[in-house]
């Protein structure tokens, strides 16, 4: 596989989460770890198969138990607060303050050893935050209590994902085929979880179903094994970038199917939090002290 094929592939899954917050209001009123357990059995299975298709059950002998367990930490935190935060606020303003995660990430990486924090990195943060102040408190109509604890939530899915994802550069190349690992205990973790704090809630209608089983196909499913294919083998630093297009996508496609307003003050916001993460790329692209 080429660098430029092993991009292309890991660009999929930035498409794929950008239909993250989309199907996740589909699938109301399914409750947050119920819809973890649902989704990642689904995701899981995809990789099942492919790790049993390409015979990469000899390579999950040689994965540190440490790292499954780390692996199923992460998604499971990232989502369990994702998908709780979009039931306990408006989907487009959760969705944008969990899409802080990329700017997040080249913040934390510049503290990693061997890196450093540049002023565009700090000035990408500001831009990004203001961004992320601006739907918190609500624009013209004041600060909304009700929607406080949801944008909580979504601010600590970010901080989850960024951090999972600067930590995991320091636990050494794995195999693709341990996300399957990964997805299978995601998913016996929300199960247990779920039985023992969540009444049980399962889709109600079609849309709803169709929107779960298309969430673990896609953005909890798919996305995950084509972005480790990406980040390994393709240019990261180009993926990097691309990430930062998903908050903007993500919008657009709530917009697009009815379920968001396009207000003025929704358009600024992305702009602000997808032009803070674009001017901290350019940071970290730069060859000079910045």
């Amino acid at each position: 596989m080429t660098r430029r094929t092993a991009t292309l592939i890991g660009f999929i899954a930035v498409l794929l989460w950008a239909l993250l917050a989309l199907f996740t209001v589909g699938s109301a009123p399914v409750p947050p770890l119920l819809l973890n357990a649902i989704c990642f059995s689904i995701g899981g299975t995809i990789g099942i198969v492919w790790t049993l298709s390409t015979g990469g059950l000899a390579r999950l002998r040689s994965v540190p138990l440490r790292v499954y367990a780390f692996g199923t930490v992460g998604l499971f935190g990232y989502h369990a607060l994702y998908f709780s935060a979009l039931r306990l606020a408006p989907a487009a303003e959760a969705g944008l303050i969990a899409y802080l995660w990329p700017l997040l990430i080249v913040l934390f990486s510049g503290l990693l050893p061997g890196e450093k924090l540049r002023a565009g990195h700090l000035i990408g943060a500001t831009v990004g935050f203001a961004g992320a102040a601006l739907i918190i408190l609500g624009g013209g109509g004041g600060f909304d209590a009700t929607a406080l604890p949801g944008y909580l939530l979504a601010l600590a899915c970010a901080l989850t994902w960024s951090g999972y994802s600067v930590i995991s550069r320091r636990l050494g190349d794995v195999p693709t085929d341990s996300v399957a690992v990964f997805c299978v205990a995601t998913a016996i973790l929300s199960a247990v979880m779920h039985l023992a704090l969540e009444d049980t809630v399962w889709p109600q209608t079609t849309i709803a179903w169709a929107s779960a089983i298309a969430l673990g196909l896609g953005p909890v499913g798919l996305a995950f094994y084509v972005w480790d294919i990406g980040v390994k083998r393709g240019d990261i630093q180009l993926l990097g970038t691309a990430s930062y297009a998903a908050p903007l996508l993500s919008t657009l496609a709530l917009v697009a199917a009815g379920i968001a307003e396009p207000t003025g003050r929704l358009a600024i916001a992305a702009l602000l939090i997808t032009g803070g993460a674009v001017l901290a790329a350019r940071a970290s692209l730069s060859p000079s002290s910045g």
